[in-house]
């Protein structure tokens, strides 16, 4: 682990007495649920929110609903969540795009000095996910992001293994940033959906709008701000239904085109493999022209 990561990595146990973090507290905090069809689990992780709301140490909690087609909204409303409708938010930049559109929306109407977005699919959410995640923008000053670790179990038939899961970030995403932004490398969960930053920050970056929105949002901070005002928090395990090979093909490719993108934006598409942890690559010449060298 390197010396960023040591020292701007946080265990949501470290934030445990939320009373003492509220009373002590100077930034407002706002919660930001995204969901779409998620009838299943909103209910609990939008009533997690609002009993830190309640506890003072969060001011608003926000579910905006994307073109629902279940309860998720009425759900969330029962919780005693602020329910929006993501069509309602900015009607004149047309049709809602994904999960990152929504984010971006929901900026709009949000002026907290905080904003912490969850997902609305965890099947194991608790209060911890939220302070956790707000915690270090509470008490450092010098933070602005805080994005979400986790372990992600993989579960097939009943049967559960341990750090099997979340195959698009292990495969895809983690790589991409060693060889291309390796000063992201100790980020063990690069699409983790679970982000609390300073509004005036987010509101300073582009979003993506669907699924490369946590990996370009990742980067655009890291080129804003600099790893200096990162931090990661442990969040413990988090579970969640998981998408077919089939589901997570569109994942992968609009990961990949958003590292790649902001890659010739930034100039790093030359860069070497250099301070890379893995063992330098072994690229054999064409044959034919080993033999005409020799």
């Amino acid at each position: 682990m390197d010396r960023w990561a040591r020292q701007n990595t946080f265990s949501h146990v470290d934030f445990e007495v939320v009373e003492r973090l509220a009373r002590e507290r100077a930034a407002s905090v706002a919660v930001c649920i995204p969901a779409r069809d998620e009838e299943g689990t909103i209910g609990a992780i939008a009533a997690a929110a609002v009993n830190l709301r309640d506890r003072g140490l969060v001011d608003r909690v926000v579910v905006v609903a994307d073109r629902c087609a279940d309860a998720t909204a009425e759900v969330a409303a029962v919780a005693g969540a602020e329910v929006l409708a993501s069509e309602s938010l900015l009607p004149g930049e047309g049709p809602v795009a994904g999960k990152g559109d929504v984010m971006w929306r929901a900026l709009s109407v949000l002026r907290e000095d905080v904003v912490c977005y969850v997902d609305a699919d965890s099947r194991d959410f608790g209060a911890h996910f939220v302070a956790g995640l707000v915690g270090p923008l509470l008490v450092r000053d010098d933070l602005a992001f805080v994005k979400g670790d986790y372990r992600r179990p993989f579960t097939l038939g009943g049967h559960e293994v341990a750090d099997e899961g979340g195959r698009v970030s292990q495969l895809l995403a983690r790589p991409l940033l060693r060889r291309l932004y390796p000063e992201l490398a100790g980020l063990g969960q690069p699409l983790a959906g679970e982000i609390a930053a300073r509004r005036l920050l987010l509101e300073g970056l582009s979003f993506e709008g669907g699924y490369g929105v946590e990996v370009g949002m990742l980067i655009d901070v890291l080129r804003e701000a600099g790893t200096e005002a990162m931090a990661q928090v442990d969040l413990g395990t988090r579970r969640n239904a998981h998408k077919s090979l089939a589901g997570l093909g569109p994942m992968a490719d609009e990961v990949l085109a958003t590292v790649l993108d902001r890659a010739r934006r930034d100039g790093r598409l030359a860069l070497d493999s250099a301070g890379s942890p893995e063992a330098e690559r072994v690229v054999r010449p064409p044959m034919d022209a080993l033999r005409a060298a020799a």
